[in-house]
């Protein structure tokens, strides 16, 4: 219990929470099994098994590269709730820093 109660205590001062004794045995109890689970894994065997990051191939979901025409600049700037000349029109913005 001592080297749970020490290690939700790291976790917590890393978390910048505070625990009081009910949770931390209770965190305690939950990272064991969580370790536990984790020892259990490591039984496993993954001989030939390639590693990888996810648990479905990725494939390349980019489009090819196509120049088209763009939209036209009044049709853009149809809706605009306010404009000068050919740009959009945005109030300023100065926050206290």
């Amino acid at each position: 219990m001592a080297g749970e109660s020490f290690d939700v205590d790291y976790v917590a001062r890393l978390a910048h929470i505070e625990l009081d004794d009910g949770e931390k045995a209770e965190f305690g109890r939950q990272l064991g099994n969580i370790l536990a689970y984790m020892e259990k894994l490591k039984s496993l065997d993954v001989d030939g098994v390639e590693p990888t990051m996810h648990g479905h191939g990725r494939v390349n979901a980019f489009r090819e590269d196509v120049v088209k025409p763009s939209m036209a600049r009044d049709a853009a700037l149809a809706n605009a709730p306010e404009r000068t000349d050919d740009e959009f029109r945005l109030p300023k913005i100065v926050e206290d820093a």
